[in-house]
């Protein structure tokens, strides 16, 4: 009693944890920098959607909103061309919107430096990040104050503070995972290498005839094989195949649930031999019949 109690207990603690580290990393879209509008009022915002290809890009969406100096009041079009140019991108990034169109949002993968061979703890930092408006036939250039967007989910971000003397420096996006993230990646380890152990000890207790052979339990040690790699799919943002955690945690436990079985099939050979006949009673003389008296006698 006193041990599921305790048991209770520590369940309720561990729910009560992890729900405070994902609302301590959950905080929804939010701005992570404070953007300030153009000479024409031209505001650029930026937002982070996503982390894609290995942890190498960052996927976003740069929004365009040009100032009232730069609106027809009748159309509500461009009075003249407008252009923007993005640096350290994945690939090169330039939109143009000739006079009398409207600018919107369009995609910008942003590159990515770090190394994936750390997961659960990697952390990842962009390029230097620029965003230059070009505007009439003249091309006037100017550099943009842009507002960055979080909307990742599962990840903590830093963007130090560009500097304000002079132009505008370059912005530097820095990544790491959440507390609740790698909580979460830990729990999914820790219970690939439950699954294995528990495999491990059921089969070892009936091959010392401790417990019983029970024929459904071949089933059960299927059931466990098979759910290895869902299981190591539900890992947060998984890591690539052949990483650190496919040799060193998820080829064991396969291996040692794959012994498992095979030790628990051997007990299956071993308790249900076929039962041999019984041999005939050979130990006296076959018992003659009594003969009848002779007529008349």
């Amino acid at each position: 009693m006193k041990l599921g109690i305790a048991g209770l207990l520590i369940f309720i603690m561990a729910y009560i944890a992890s729900t405070s580290l994902y609302g301590s990393a959950g905080k929804g879209p939010h701005d992570l920098t404070q953007g300030q509008p153009t000479a024409e009022g031209t505001t650029v915002s930026i937002d982070l959607q996503d982390v894609a290809q290995s942890n190498t890009v960052l996927v976003t969406n740069l929004s365009i909103t040009p100032g009232p100096a730069l609106l027809d009041p009748r159309t509500h079009g461009l009075t003249e061309d407008l252009s923007v140019v993005v640096t350290s991108t994945a690939t090169p990034t330039k939109r143009t919107w000739s006079k009398d169109m409207l600018p919107g949002t369009f995609p910008v993968p942003l590159t990515l430096s770090g190394n994936v061979t750390d997961w659960p703890l990697d952390h990842y930092i962009s390029g230097p990040i620029t965003v230059e408006l070009f505007r009439g036939p003249e091309q006037v250039r100017e550099r943009a104050a842009v507002t960055f967007v979080d909307r990742l989910a599962g990840w903590q971000i830093n963007i130090p503070a560009p500097a304000k003397d002079g132009e505008l420096a370059p912005y530097r996006v820095k990544l790491r995972r959440s507390a609740g993230t790698v909580a979460f990646a830990v729990v999914i380890i820790g219970v690939l290498v439950v699954l294995a152990g528990i495999g491990l000890f059921v089969a070892v207790q009936t091959a010392r005839d401790k417990r019983k052979f029970q024929p459904p339990m071949t089933t059960w040690y299927a059931a466990m094989l098979f759910a290895v790699v869902p299981l190591r799919n539900a890992l947060p943002n998984a890591p690539p195949f052949g990483s650190w955690i496919d040799v060193r945690i998820v080829l064991w436990v396969i291996v040692v649930l794959v012994l498992s079985m095979l030790m628990y099939i051997t007990c299956w050979w071993r308790h249900l031999a076929p039962e041999k006949p019984d041999k005939p009673d050979t130990s006296g003389e076959p018992v003659q019949p009594a003969q009848s008296p002779p007529p008349g006698s």
